[in-house]
């Protein structure tokens, strides 16, 4: 039998301390906008900008520390595999509710 050939070209896995600092930032972007929702004091679109903005750097956060996907030349085939599924769920999201908003407007 033959052994498995291992290719170690790529990035490094994460530290402890990398790998840390994203469940941190992980945590500290999921309590700002719940203490935002739970508080009530702002208004509902500065919530909505707060929760959206939130979950935006929470995904780049979770590339970043966890998937270690980046700019760099090594990792650009992954990026751009990334860019697609975004295209691919954006127009999934925007078709649907564009639908849907075309679909309650005629039955009102």
């Amino acid at each position: 039998m033959t052994q498995a050939h291992i290719d170690s070209t790529g990035e490094s896995r994460g530290s402890l301390k990398t790998c840390t600092a994203g469940f941190i930032l992980s945590i500290i972007l999921t309590v700002i906008p719940f203490a935002l929702v739970v508080n009530g004091e702002a208004s509902r679109k500065a919530m909505l900008l707060c929760i959206c903005c939130a979950g935006i750097l929470q995904i780049l956060v979770h590339l970043h520390y966890f998937l270690h996907l980046d700019l760099s030349s090594a990792q650009r085939w992954n990026v751009l595999a990334l860019l697609f599924t975004f295209l691919i769920m954006t127009i999934f999201i925007g078709g649907t509710l564009w639908v849907m908003y075309a679909l309650n407007s005629r039955m009102m």
